[in-house]
């Protein structure tokens, strides 16, 4: 994984490369979705594998910078052999950063290739950087009484050695709980400083007039990643268990302005079951939302 970061414009992008190609699945569950070669990842179609996964800010402009995660792995010769070239796979999703930053400054190709550059194995950046640069949570009230989203990640070892983790990118409208609690961690505030219950002003009558006034600024986007051995219809179906996990922590989530999606790789022959699997990648990917805003909030 690796991030570009635009500190001054306040976005950037995010990439999770699979060189040697990864079995790949997508769930498009918010109904604001800005993305990129998804219709490649449903079950029938020709190609089997990805090469990478983009997730940018941006909104749709920010798609462009797939095109230098394209260009990374051209030059090295990574992609589906069309026969006259080869042709990298990057599914690319964004989220909604422009009221954040510099509206007119978004990710680029050059981003993209940047973030290629300095992917690594190991720990990642979390917090406010990559694709989580300029995301925020919580925008019942508008910009002012929103906090900060970012990027979390988290994994978990499960038995056989199978290991299934999450990168997520957090920029909901609704707010973001504790799971065991159901605390408030980060969302919508009052100018006092008191959180706004956005799931409970819906209830109450009370949130229309927000959710009408503030209605482009959001999407939550997460990579799931295992090493089981999936066939194409078990990762789709993996990254839609997986957004059982945006459930559990985004409240209200999947909204008409939010574009949640999650992408599931396969990068193995691991042996699990999709139940296990479901399971613990919605308990990852919950984990990894509440991280991003602790860690970016410094709660």
């Amino acid at each position: 994984m690796g991030h570009a970061t635009d500190r001054e414009a306040v976005t950037g992008c995010t990439v999770v490369l699979a060189t040697q190609g990864a079995v790949a699945g997508v769930d498009v569950r918010g109904a604001a979705p800005a993305t990129r070669e998804t219709d490649l990842l449903r079950p029938g179609m020709l190609v089997e594998r990805v090469h990478a996964i983009l997730l940018t800010g941006g909104s749709a402009f920010g798609l462009a910078a797939a095109d230098g995660v394209m260009r990374y792995l051209e030059e090295r010769g990574i992609g589906f052999d069309a026969g006259v070239a080869r042709v990298p796979i990057v599914p690319a999703a964004a989220l909604f950063d422009l009221g954040v930053g510099r509206a007119d400054v978004r990710p680029t190709a050059e981003m993209g290739y940047r973030a290629c550059q300095v992917a690594a194995d190991g720990p990642v950046e979390e917090g406010t950087v990559g694709a989580g640069t300029g995301a925020t949570v919580g925008h019942l009230l508008g910009p002012d009484g929103a906090m900060r989203g970012g990027i979390g990640t988290a994994a978990l070892r499960l038995p056989g050695d199978v290991v299934v983790g999450a990168l997520v990118a957090v920029n909901a409208f609704g707010d973001i709980r504790d799971e065991a609690t159901g605390a408030i961690l980060a969302g919508t505030r009052t100018p006092t400083g008191e959180f706004v219950d956005t799931a409970r002003a819906f209830l109450e009558g009370k949130g229309e007039l927000g959710f009408a006034r503030f209605t482009s600024t959001n999407t939550t986007l997460a990579v799931v990643a295992t090493n089981a051995g999936l066939t194409k219809s078990e990762a789709t179906r993996l990254a839609q268990l997986a957004q059982d996990g945006f459930a559990r922590v985004i409240s209200p989530a999947h909204t008409m302005v939010d574009g949640d999606i999650v992408f599931a790789l396969s990068t193995g022959d691991a042996v699990s079951n999709l139940l296990t699997l479901g399971s613990a990648a919605a308990g990852v990917v919950a984990q990894a939302i509440t991280r991003a805003v602790r860690i970016s909030n410094g709660l």
